[in-house]
């Protein structure tokens, strides 16, 4: 955007100050030729009333095009003004519109120009001057012109300060947006973490168990039977765990949310990996009970592991610990002995072990996975677990 040009103006604003400019020099036109009909040259010749209102005509219409050149309009008019004394208010508009630009060398070449071309035009017309009436033609531009920069540099001063709110209403608009799309973006994340959480355990089993059901053609009825019913049952489990996560994002900001899981949730959930047919133990040594984080965070490691686990080895032993004390930290530990299964995998997106290291992360903790030497898996995470006796101490 090219600041020096000044905002188009409308018809009503560009027709009122034309208007004004008009009058001023209409009045100043009327006070002189009272006075060269007083004077001694008695009434006023055919210039005076046919080429003087011309010209003024002339230089109101070149007002038409100040904002864009400035300069240029005022200096020509100012010097027109020298033959034509209803000019006088052109010539004042033209430099209040230049004193818009806050341009010292422009204000001081058209107020030098105006200055001289109002000595010109006092001698256009025989009027009678009193004693020290050269004082008084010398001043009266100087104020005149000074009034018209005054107000013109006001102006000025206004349009940069709108210019410049408009400017950083617009920046502050375009940063809302900015923020609103970043707050989408964290929200679609949230929610994809919560559903794969929420999810990917159970359809995981659900699809092991399929697996084992369709490649395992030595299976006996009651073996059937029972992964047939897991299945069912998993499913049925991921439809209702479905349903309170879409509840959760449907719900009013101000309700309660429902109960998160925590440490005392493991149990449950490794007997629930193991009714699903998987080879999977739990030895916890944790004294106390962590806070909230600490444990809800526990809770969706060991599931995020028991989930990889039935994905890439649903033959393999998994072994799941839990180690920590107040003030010495909790580690947790999930793994899983070498697989010998060529069942198909089910598809994966890639994300589950990257969301938990976000969640480890926020935390506080440590996220670690690799292989084992033998060829099976290790997942381990280590939570800050603070020691409330210490922190009321400090």
């Amino acid at each position: 955007m090219n600041t020096d040009i000044a905002p188009r103006l409308g018809w009503w604003q560009q027709t009122w100050r034309l208007a004004a400019a008009a009058a001023i020099g209409l009045v100043l036109w009327g006070t002189t030729g009272v006075a060269v009909s007083t004077g001694p040259a008695g009434e006023p010749g055919p210039w005076f009333f046919i080429g003087d209102p011309l010209v003024a005509l002339g230089c109101l219409t070149a007002l038409v095009w100040r904002r864009r050149f400035p300069l240029p309009v005022a200096l020509g008019v100012t010097v027109v003004a020298t033959v034509s004394v209803m000019s006088t208010g052109a010539a004042l508009l033209a430099l209040a519109s230049v004193a818009t630009r806050r341009r010292p060398v422009e204000i001081g070449i058209v107020v030098v120009g105006h200055v001289a071309a109002s000595q010109f035009g006092a001698e256009l017309y025989a009027v009678d001057s009193p004693p020290g009436a050269f004082w008084y033609q010398l001043a009266t531009p100087f104020l005149t012109g000074g009034i018209a920069v005054a107000v013109g540099m006001a102006v000025g001063a206004r349009r940069v300060e709108v210019r410049s709110l408009r400017e950083r209403a617009e920046s502050a608009e375009r940063e809302q947006s900015a923020r609103a799309a970043q707050a989408r973006a964290l929200e679609r994340n949230r929610i994809a973490r919560e559903m794969h959480d929420v999810l990917a355990h159970r359809i995981s089993l659900v699809a092991m168990q399929a697996g084992v059901l369709d490649h395992r053609k030595d299976l006996k009825g009651e073996e059937k039977r029972v992964l047939v019913r897991g299945i069912a049952e998993g499913s049925h489990l991921a439809l209702e765990e479905l349903r309170d996560v879409l509840g959760v994002l449907r719900a009013d900001p101000g309700l309660p949310e429902p109960p998160q899981p925590s440490l005392e949730g493991v149990p449950e959930l490794v007997a629930d990996v193991r009714a699903s047919g998987l080879d999977v133990s739990l030895s916890s040594a944790v004294t106390g009970v962590p806070p909230d984080v600490v444990g809800r965070t526990c809770y969706r490691v060991v599931q995020e592991g028991l989930t990889n686990a039935a994905k890439h080895a649903p033959d393999a032993r998994i072994r799941v610990g839990l180690e920590g004390a107040a003030g010495g930290g909790l580690q947790v530990s999930i793994r899983n002995s070498p697989s010998g299964a060529r069942a198909p995998k089910p598809p994966s997106s890639g994300f589950g072990l990257l969301g938990l290291g976000e969640r480890v992360d926020l935390a506080g903790g440590e996220l670690c996975h690799h292989r084992t030497p033998d060829g099976g898996y290790l997942l381990t995470a280590r939570l800050p677990w603070p020691n409330p006796t210490h922190e009321k101490r400090a």
